[in-house]
């Protein structure tokens, strides 16, 4: 194996595992679903089947990723954060066939003990606070707090929030600047440090 898995976890026959990854204590890796390259899984984590996980993920303790969730490269996901797949679960009414998608964006960070409700989007390098309640889609580079979560800022791709500079946004860590239009937010320069790409 190219990858470590802790002798107290369990992965399923037809999961794959990208080479580099780590998966820790009493985690369990269904079948049919995909982690990348790189990633780092804590204890206690469950990815179920059909889970798409791209390079360089990673989950904190105590995280289930249900079927339908898509987490793209370099996703953080927080200690405790909860995804749902289904809007109106009932325990004597099975609606595996009504499981909705979920995509986490490239760069997007989700906080501890945040609760991404199922079929909402969250654009790439956005931030979501600890104990937000994500109820629709968040924006690329969005700040999202409170419950539901509601957009307060935006966010670099280093993970800073960004100030207002004239009608740019600009990153007082590395540099970066961004321009909004029609409440959307892109990069308009080159960040002066590298080791963010």
């Amino acid at each position: 194996m190219n990858y470590f898995i802790h002798e107290s976890s369990y992965v399923d026959e037809f999961a794959q595992i990208g080479k580099g990854t780590k998966i820790w204590h009493f985690c369990h890796i269904m079948s049919h679903c995909s982690i990348g390259e790189n990633c780092n899984i804590g204890q206690n984590v469950v990815i179920s089947p059909d889970v798409i996980m791209g390079n360089n993920v990673k989950i904190q303790n105590n995280v289930s990723v249900y079927t339908g969730v898509i987490c793209e490269d370099d996703v953080f996901l927080g200690p405790s954060c909860v995804f749902t797949n289904v809007i109106n679960p009932r325990s004597h009414v099975s609606r595996k066939h009504e499981y909705k998608t979920t995509i986490v964006g490239k760069g997007a960070s989700v906080g501890a003990n945040a609760t991404i409700v199922c079929g909402h989007n969250i654009g790439k390098y956005a931030f979501i606070g600890a104990g937000a309640v994500v109820t629709k889609d968040v924006p690329d580079y969005a700040l999202v707090v409170g419950n539901p979560a509601r957009k307060v800022g935006w966010v670099c791709k280093c993970g800073m929030k960004l100030s207002k500079l004239d009608s740019l946004y600009v990153c007082e860590e590395c540099g970066a600047e961004y321009k909004e239009s029609n409440q959307k937010l892109e990069e308009v320069s080159e960040r002066s440090v590298k080791k963010y790409d």
